[in-house]
């Protein structure tokens, strides 16, 4: 890149933040969204403060027909811009009876984004025109949609593809946009094939041709896992629009994962990329679209997974004990996240004394030490501290001197019957008492677990509201020693959340249904403990 450009570059301090988790989000394998999904994320988005939400392409299906409409209503947007996305006219079409193009129109947003074909290889053949008329499809559709008051932006498809095998022509498609009154040209690295210095360098040739007549953005996928990486260098290139989609989501291996980028952007570059004071609601927005999508979040993503500022026993514990800041890059606070310290049976007095800490917890050494005796007994058994955090919570509290009492199991019986018709029923019965009062309840349910879930409930849900609240979102089984085959002992791992917060208990034992029961009733505890 030529200094003439990094100078230019350099003065942009502010980098919009188009987010399409709406649309290229939803095309991952496994995740689907219905319209009241779709405008409680659009809310979030907002939230986080987003200049551009992309809705999806109205008249693509009913779906985004039915969101923009809501949207029209029901969003009251204080930050982003709502988007209709879709592409240009047809090959020999006229814009007045396109219907791609009226659906924009009608999806009655100030802003929409159109794809065009910028390689001359999908023109020719995908397309199967003239080059030519690729450039009037582009030039035509601005115009078109630029006439009826909307602010048009275009995302260049197979850009950099196409500028590396004819650079001529996919210059002819960016000024077709630019001069038809494009407010946006959008270089998208659509396969995901390009690598940081490749981009760097063609986004420096866009920038000193078009300057500072259009605003340069940048559309990555994430192919070569340098979707994060190229977006940077586009920026420093010159581009100051950076499209991509919360927690990385998107066809193939995703999109450029704004919850990366933006802070890599606004912490390492000092470019502005929110609003003042937005940036830290980033983990929060995160972990709450995961939670809607029901796409659970790496733990290990930067910046806003669970283990992203997590440290476990040893040197680096004892070197955060004095210096906070010794291993990690940023003030975790920074992001909404927050320094945890991993327990295991590795741990040291330090590291049990540092997260009865940050927990609340006032132990002395008696409790310190039964806490690091029980937990090299308990792994020794197959218990996995690390990934349930409520587990060890109640563990670090009893070893304190705390006892639950919510309420003592007097016993419990699971039956599961075949039917004639060949189906099979489960049914569980609960004795329980909560203070004084015995309940005896009996429940049937989806297998072994949902019953006595659903029983447990039954007796004890009058006393504590709050369960209502409470529900279980992942059930995990893992086999700890195969040899032994059905006879194994078993380790279970729930995930629950009452809306405010999310946390994983275990329970280990040959009997899977003892080993579900473990976890699932220290869940219920925790979620009383934490629920007022």
């Amino acid at each position: 890149m030529n200094n003439e450009s990094g100078e230019l570059a350099g003065t942009r301090r502010s980098v919009e933040v188009f987010d399409t988790t709406l649309r290229d989000g939803l095309q991952v394998e496994g995740v689907s969204a219905t319209v009241d999904d779709k405008l409680r994320i659009a809310e979030q988005l907002d939230y986080l403060g987003v200049h551009f939400i992309e809705g999806g392409w109205p008249g693509a299906n009913p779906k985004d027909i039915k969101f923009f409409a809501r949207a029209a209503t029901e969003l009251q947007l204080g930050t982003s811009t709502m988007v209709a996305f879709g592409s240009t006219r047809r090959p020999r079409g006229k814009v007045d009876d396109d219907d791609t193009l009226r659906n924009l129109l009608e999806a009655n947003t100030s802003t929409v984004c159109i794809v065009a074909k910028s390689w001359d290889y999908h023109v020719l053949n995908a397309l199967q025109t003239t080059l030519d008329e690729g450039e009037a499809m582009i030039a035509d559709s601005v115009a078109f949609l630029a006439g009826h008051g909307r602010q048009v932006m275009v995302d260049l498809e197979h850009f950099f593809d196409g500028f590396t095998r004819n650079p001529e022509f996919a210059l002819r498609a960016l000024e077709a946009a630019i001069v038809k009154g494009a407010s946006h040209v959008v270089l998208c690295d659509t396969n995901g094939g390009s690598l940081p210095h490749d981009v760097e360098a063609i986004v420096a040739e866009v920038y000193r041709h078009v300057g500072n007549d259009v605003i340069i953005g940048i559309h990555c996928h994430d192919d070569t896992g340098c979707a994060v990486a190229n977006s940077m260098a586009a920026v420093r290139a010159g581009a100051a629009h950076v499209q991509g989609t919360l927690n990385g989501l998107g066809e193939r291996t995703g999109n450029c994962n704004l919850t990366t980028v933006i802070p890599n952007l606004q912490l390492k570059l000092g470019m502005s990329c929110l609003p003042e004071g937005r940036i830290e609601r980033l983990t929060a927005v995160s972990h709450h679209v995961a939670e809607v999508l029901n796409r659970p979040l790496n733990p290990q993503a930067p910046y806003v997974g669970a283990s992203a500022f997590a440290h476990k026993a040893g040197l680096h514990v004892s070197a955060i004990a004095r210096a906070k800041d010794a291993y990690e890059h940023v003030d975790p606070e920074l992001v909404g996240n927050g320094t945890r310290f991993v327990v295991s049976e590795m741990a040291g007095r330090a590291t049990i004394q540092m997260k009865a800490a940050e927990l609340g917890l006032p132990m002395d050494g008696p409790a310190v030490n039964q806490v690091i005796d029980d937990l090299k007994r308990l792994e020794h058994e197959g218990y996995h501290f690390e990934a349930a955090d409520a587990s060890l919570e109640l563990l670090m509290r009893r070893a304190a001197g705390w006892q639950q009492d919510y309420f003592r199991v007097e016993s419990m019986r699971v039956i599961t019957d075949e039917l004639p018709t060949g189906d099979f029923t489960t049914e569980a019965t609960v004795k329980v008492w909560v203070g004084n009062e015995r309940h005896v309840h009996t429940s049937e349910g989806n297998g072994p677990v949902n019953a006595i879930d659903s029983a447990m409930r039954a007796a004890i849900g009058g006393a504590f509201p709050h369960l209502s609240k409470v529900h279980l979102t992942d059930f995990k089984v893992r086999i700890l020693d195969g040899a032994t085959a059905t006879g194994a002992i078993t380790r279970v791992l729930i995930d629950a959340s009452d809306g405010d917060r999310v946390w994983t208990t275990i329970g280990v034992s040959p009997n899977i249904i003892e080993a579900s029961w473990r976890a699932l009733e220290e869940s219920l505890v925790y979620g009383l403990l934490h629920g007022g």
